[in-house]
């Protein structure tokens, strides 16, 4: 018979801001429920321009694939009757949403700067957040899109259940300078695609009804 504590709890999905500089996380976004699914798009970074058909550069990549996920994302103060949410679930909804904001003591710092006449304004520059699904997917993203649905709200009006669509960048070797902390992160997420892929099993050619000489292989 199995029991309740036997059963193993299952791994939540969610985000990690990281310090870049020291590699310190500095907040854990864990997801209260784990979306029911993903949306994942890879785009090719083809060589030579799009529908040029210069037949040197066929077959060449400029970089790793440009990779975007889309999820929704249910937050839902009644789920967690134990724990008293007086401001429903404002505190997770803008902790989200500060991923997209700069801090007020940044604006300020930018004014002053503009103030003292300060010709040139680095931007602003936003932690590194890291999203996580399982251990097997850990990669540093930036929030394109968060998208939000306030569904039930209290009597002070407080949201109580909002569903979020969320839409994250990969971020790669070709946004990040090299020995960017989030560039080195990137580096063993691809790792880890590599390993994976190495351990698929192979196909047949016979699977596909072909020998290799009906595709110039010869002796394949």
């Amino acid at each position: 018979m199995t029991r309740y504590a036997d059963i193993p709890r299952p791994v939540r999905s969610g985000l990690v801001i990281v310090d870049p500089v020291r590699g310190a996380p500095q907040r854990i976004i864990v997801l209260q429920f784990n979306p029911d699914s993903l949306e994942r798009t890879l785009t090719p970074q083809a060589a030579g321009a799009e529908g040029a058909g210069d037949r040197t550069e066929a077959l060449r990549l400029k970089g790793p694939a440009v990779e975007s996920w889309r999820f929704t994302a249910e937050i839902d103060a009644t789920d967690q009757l134990d724990v008293a949410a007086p401001e429903g679930i404002h505190p997770q909804l803008a902790t989200l949403e500060m991923l997209l904001h700069p801090t007020t003591a940044q604006l300020r710092a930018a004014e002053s700067l503009a103030a003292r006449g300060t010709l040139e304004i680095t931007p602003i520059e936003a932690p590194l957040t890291l999203f996580t699904w399982g251990n097997k997917r850990v990669m540093p993203v930036r929030l394109t899109e968060v998208s939000v649905t306030e569904e039930h709200f209290d009597v002070h009006l407080n949201p109580i259940r909002a569903s979020l669509n969320l839409g994250v960048h990969v971020l790669s070797v070709s946004d990040l300078p090299p020995g960017h902390r989030g560039s080195e992160l990137y580096l063993a997420h691809l790792a880890q695609k590599e390993r994976l892929a190495g351990s698929a099993a192979a196909g047949r050619l016979d699977a596909l009804g072909l020998t290799g000489g009906d595709i110039g292989l010869g002796g394949f």
